[in-house]
């Protein structure tokens, strides 16, 4: 079996914990739940897993009938790593904001097991690319967006029982708004998520929408997927 030097495993323990914590530092700036410190756990997890299964088991080698497979751990890391991005999207209700969390935990722990096995230049070109992925590319997709429908955010609100729905349709209509379509979801026995498609004209000061719809009787919280 091959080895690995202590100051070979020291340095790709810190080049996993880089890399996993850039990615999770732009999560982080998202005020996504799982941030800087967890994308690093995740990525020397999945080293030191990757590590223990290609170097870590020297003391068995020789033995009749034990053979080894590095890449059976790498494979059970990609599967274990499937419980915390469920649980990132589950802590998101009923946004699907976590699937972008749950898919960076899962390239981090990739990043992670890419480190381990000495594919440093891999690991490295693939976080740029999570990166760019996560942060340029939210630009691009508003500016896309902004060109197919021009004006149209969505408000997600969080309401109690004693909320009036018109009252919500008031002050989007004394901004010129006008809501395309909403959503419903029950949010267990205390209240509902309303997820709105809303059309607004050009220079719509939405800051004073969310905040007039957030002074309103029954609404808990208000928020914005442009």
């Amino acid at each position: 079996m091959p080895e690995l030097s202590t100051g070979e495993l020291i340095l790709r323990v810190l080049i996993a914990s880089a890399l996993g914590g850039v990615i999770g530092f732009e999560r982080e700036l998202s005020d996504q739940p799982a941030g800087f410190r967890t994308h690093i756990l995740v990525s020397l997890g999945a080293a030191l897993f990757t590590m223990v299964g290609a170097y870590g088991l020297s003391e068995f080698e020789g033995i009749k009938g034990v053979t080894f497979d590095p890449t059976r751990v790498a494979a059970q890391v990609v599967t274990g790593i499937g419980f915390l991005g469920a649980g990132a999207i589950i802590q998101q209700g009923v946004s699907v904001k976590g699937l972008t969390t749950a898919a960076s935990l899962w390239a981090t722990a990739a990043i992670g097991t890419a480190v381990a096995l000495g594919f440093e230049t891999g690991a490295l070109v693939v976080t740029v690319a999570v990166l760019i992925s996560l942060f340029a590319l939210r630009y691009v997709r508003k500016a896309v967006m902004a060109r197919i429908k021009p004006g149209q955010i969505r408000i997600v609100v969080d309401v109690s029982p004693e909320v009036r729905l018109g009252r919500l349709s008031e002050v989007i209509e004394s901004h010129g708004g006008h809501i395309e379509s909403i959503k419903v979801h029950r949010e267990g026995d205390v209240g509902e998520r309303l997820v709105m498609e809303v059309k607004f004209p050009p220079h719509t000061l939405l800051d004073e929408v969310i905040v007039e719809l957030g002074w309103l009787e029954g609404v808990q919280n208000v928020d914005t997927d442009e």
